[in-house]
């Protein structure tokens, strides 16, 4: 996946949700595992590529003056279903 704007962080935010993961923009990809297994999420190979993506995603969101933190939340609140519970961030 390419990062080249905020449609594809958008895009790359809500695939990794859909791996179900419990996505902050500060972690390392191969830090997340899977709790049913106890085996990492992804493997090393596609860690290295998920943290580039990420690396990107903050690079563009600071050129367009936007907040990754709230950013993302927003699409990880939309997409659980937790927007119904939790305010939104500003």
């Amino acid at each position: 996946m390419r990062i080249e704007n905020l449609d594809d962080v958008a895009e790359f935010t809500r695939t990794v949700i859909r791996n179900g993961v419990n996505l902050h923009p500060d972690d390392d990809f191969r830090n997340y595992v899977n709790i049913e297994t106890g085996q990492p999420t992804y493997t090393e190979e596609e860690a290295s590529a998920y943290n580039r993506n990420m690396a990107n995603a903050f690079s563009n969101c600071d050129k367009c003056g936007v907040d990754i933190y709230g950013f993302m939340q927003k699409i990880f609140l939309v997409q659980t279903g937790l927007d119904r519970l939790i305010p939104m961030p500003e």
